[in-house]
């Protein structure tokens, strides 16, 4: 609800701050006092396109500020966190508006500067506007969908669909990763295969390239100090035999001694016999020695072939790792991955089967759900349209004809909100064909069928109500349509706020709050006022409307029996 308009400088306002109410208030003057000068201030406020002419001659800038005070669950403030702005849903909105002579302007959001975009997104929230040069909100088809569904009750059924079409979309987005996965196995499977035959025919095992390096290492230093041992060996080639003839010689000699006398106890016998003895000692020496260098040979086991076969292994290891670009350690966990990735996609293509059945169920329970839909928007229509004749024959419009259509979308159309076009269509004479509503060419006549088509559709759930404003809804028009039209716009104001600038007396009547626009000054400065009417002034004013600029008595007791009509 627009519960304050506070102008500055715009046309021939100079300062005005305006308390508004609920309910209906009507705006009545003379032609030219200013009326639409308001209107115009608050289409600055929410976003409507700035013009240098609105700043009043001599300012240097126009200001205008429209304090709403929104209910918690309204869109707005969806808006406004969309937008990043700062508010609290228990306190008012201020929409602010600056326009400086130079035809620049700024926008901003409880002073915080924003853009004439959001002001205008806003304001689509916010008012209505139906009159002589203009009709917004009724006019965008974009609005015709949600306001049947809200007249028809289909909330339920919105959101069941709105349901069906998120589990749709699911289906689809876990179909189109197993198709991708699929359509990615077929040419990576035959890589895959043989990479993996590549890797079971080599069979690497954990810790082996550790392990090889490590006997190779062994079996090299083996193969050296074998080398070493054979050196060793060689030094014992014939030493034996060589200690064997040395001890015989000795003993030929203590022989030859005896023999020319000496007795075995001579010294040089004696001497001869501890020679052969210690030579004696140092054969069984050696033979143990030779013995036992033998036996460290035979403890290195080595064998010519086994360095070779390690060597060839560790180079068949190391070539497969370069070539798939991993280190050795890695090559079993790639095996076993190449195997779960084969096993992955031949169970993929089963995968995906199942995935396509389950897009098939959902996009059948969509199809099911929005047809329910489509039908429910189809009666709505047809309720709708019977409620809108009705009040379209009082409002002086009884040659039009009024439908709803609804319509089925392209495939690639259908969304969260059904596959159906909404679309409200008129027809403004008998045999023209049904066109869309800025098919009627007349102002007042647009702004009446608006009015029309508000009054069928009020109180029936379309969430909460923006202000209205009709400019001249009445006009061409008088007596009993006028007084239809009064009705019609108290009936709306009943559960929300509507303004109405009206010549009508019948209009004006039915206001809860009324205001006079008067225009005042000279040569040199024109102002227009607005003037907040008293029941006493109020009965003057719609007397004024009704006989002109002499007010009669009958003129007045005719506006006392329409304000208590």
């Amino acid at each position: 609800m627009l519960i304050g308009l506070w102008i500055r400088d715009v046309v021939l306002i100079e300062a005005l701050d305006l308390s508004i109410g609920p309910g209906l208030t009507a705006l009545t003057g003379e032609t030219g006092a200013g009326k639409s000068i308001i209107l115009d201030a608050l289409g600055l406020a929410t976003g409507a396109r700035a013009e240098a002419g609105l700043v009043r001659r001599g300012a240097t800038q126009a200001v205008v500020s429209a304090v709403f005070a929104p209910p918690p669950d309204h869109p707005v403030w969806a808006v406004l966190e969309d937008k990043g702005l700062d508010y609290r849903t228990d306190e008012d909105l201020v929409l602010r508006r600056t326009l400086s002579a130079d035809g620049r302007s700024r926008a901003f959001v409880n002073d915080q500067a924003t853009s004439a975009g959001v002001l205008r997104e806003l304001g689509e929230h916010l008012l209505e506007v139906h009159g002589q040069h203009e009709t917004v909100g009724l006019l965008d088809s974009r609005t015709h969908r949600p306001l049947l569904d809200a007249f028809g009750g289909l909330g339920p059924q919105v959101a069941k669909v709105a349901g069906a079409w998120k589990a749709l979309r699911a289906a689809q987005g876990r179909r189109d990763e197993l198709a991708d996965l699929v359509a990615k196995a077929a040419s990576e499977a035959e890589e895959l295969t043989l990479r993996l035959g590549e890797l079971d025919r080599l069979d690497p095992q954990p810790g082996e390239e550790t392990s090889l390096a490590e006997t190779r290492a062994v079996l090299g230093a083996a193969e050296k100090a074998l080398s070493d041992i054979g050196t060793a060996r060689e030094a014992f080639d014939g030493l034996s035999a060589r200690m064997a003839q040395a001890i015989r010689a000795l003993e030929r000699a203590r022989e030859r001694a005896v023999t020319a006398g000496a007795g075995e106890g001579a010294p040089a016998v004696v001497r001869l016999i501890a020679a052969s003895t210690a030579i004696d000692r140092a054969l069984v020496e050696a033979q143990e020695a030779e013995a036992a260098v033998d036996t460290a040979a035979d403890a290195f086991e080595f064998r010519p072939d086994q360095l070779e076969k390690a060597e060839e292994r560790l180079f068949e290891l190391r070539g497969m790792a370069r070539k798939l670009n991993v280190a050795v350690e890695e090559l079993p966990i790639l095996r076993t991955r190449f195997a779960e990735r084969l096993r992955a996609m031949e169970s993929s293509e089963d995968e995906l089967k199942a995935a396509d059945a389950e897009v098939a169920a959902a996009r059948a329970a969509y199809g099911a759900a929005a047809a329910a839909l489509t039908d429910g928007r189809r009666k709505a229509g047809e309720t709708l349209a019977a409620a809108v004749m009705t009040e379209l024959a009082p409002l002086k419009l009884d040659k039009a004809r009024f439908r709803v259509a609804v319509e089925a979308v392209a495939e690639d159309r259908a969304g969260p909100t059904g596959v159906d076009r909404v679309a409200f269509e008129i027809a403004t004479n008998p045999g023209a064909p049904f066109g869309d509503l800025g098919a009627i060419a007349s102002g007042g006549e647009l702004a009446r069928f608006a009015l029309a088509l508000k009054a069928a559709l009020a109180g029936r759930g379309a969430g909460p109500q923006p202000l209205m404003i009709f400019d001249e809804v009445d006009q061409g028009v008088g007596g009993a349509v006028a007084d239809a039209v009064g009705l019609r716009l108290k009936r709306l104001a009943g559960s929300g706020q509507v303004l109405v600038v009206t010549h009508s007396p019948q209009v004006a009547a039915r206001g809860d709050a009324h205001w006079r626009i008067s225009k005042a000054g000279d040569a040199e400065r024109v102002r227009t006022a607005v003037e907040v009417l008293s029941a006493e002034d109020r009965e003057e004013e719609i007397a004024r409307m009704l006989a002109g600029a002499q007010i009669t008595d009958a003129a007045r007791a005719a506006a006392r029996a329409l304000m208590h009509a």
